[in-house]
């Protein structure tokens, strides 16, 4: 799982998506292929239930390079047909110039009765780019799942209004500091306290005024028929 760390500014977006995985985990079971690994944070947890995990990336990646296979997941992947039990992707749909090629290969390869676990963000802001291409509804997502030939889906929200909200003041205050790297560094030493404050309250408020139109974004499952 993402180490999670509450000093930080973001670390409520990472607990959230690790219990996200958490949920579905024991669902888990032989060859489980990553597309769009990065630095495979959640391996070792798969690992756990799957019988053995390969990382997908391509030659791009931002992030260090530790895939088995390098593929761009915007193309036909090398990967034989139906011989797949378990599809993951996270955080990655919004980097592919052509997601339906991507979730039309994660069908391909998946063995029947084969399930697609993924994430994407919603109201998140322009990152890595230029690979930065969408960002999809819950229903756009469904859209997509089933032109590619999925069933049983089901697409969980991320948090509400307040996770959203106090998660992007956070990124705003990381991002304010200026001048050399001492007052940067003290400025956000100072923010610290208001960093923790604002993603330890979020998850209540969010329960007790849920709004689930505006989300940091959203955790779907799919079968393969």
């Amino acid at each position: 799982m993402h180490p999670i760390f509450r000093q930080t500014h973001n670390w409520l977006a990472k607990k959230n998506l690790n219990d996200c995985l958490h949920g579905v985990l024991t669902v888990f079971s032989g060859t489980v292929l990553d597309i769009g690994c990065g630095e495979r944070p959640f391996e070792a947890d798969i690992r756990l239930y799957a019988d053995a995990y390969y990382g997908l990336d391509w030659s791009n990646s931002l992030h260090n390079m530790k895939a088995d296979v390098i593929a761009d997941a915007n193309r036909p992947l090398p990967i034989f047909s139906e011989s797949v039990d378990h599809v993951v992707s996270f955080e990655v749909l919004e980097h592919l110039s052509e997601p339906d090629v991507m979730l039309t290969e994660a069908f391909r390869v998946l063995k029947p009765g084969g399930k697609l676990s993924l994430s994407m963000p919603f109201q998140w802001w322009l990152h890595e780019a230029p690979w930065d291409y969408q960002r999809f509804t819950r229903h756009g997502l469904e859209h997509h799942l089933r032109k590619a030939g999925f069933a049983d889906i089901d697409i969980l929200p991320r948090g509400g209004f307040w996770t959203m909200w106090l998660l992007k003041l956070n990124y705003q205050l990381n991002r304010l500091p200026r001048g050399p790297a001492w007052m940067r560094g003290s400025m956000r030493v100072m923010f610290v306290p208001i960093f923790w404050i604002n993603q330890t309250i979020a998850p209540w408020l969010d329960k007790i005024w849920p709004d689930e139109r505006e989300t940091i974004g959203y955790f779907a499952t799919a079968r393969k028929p």
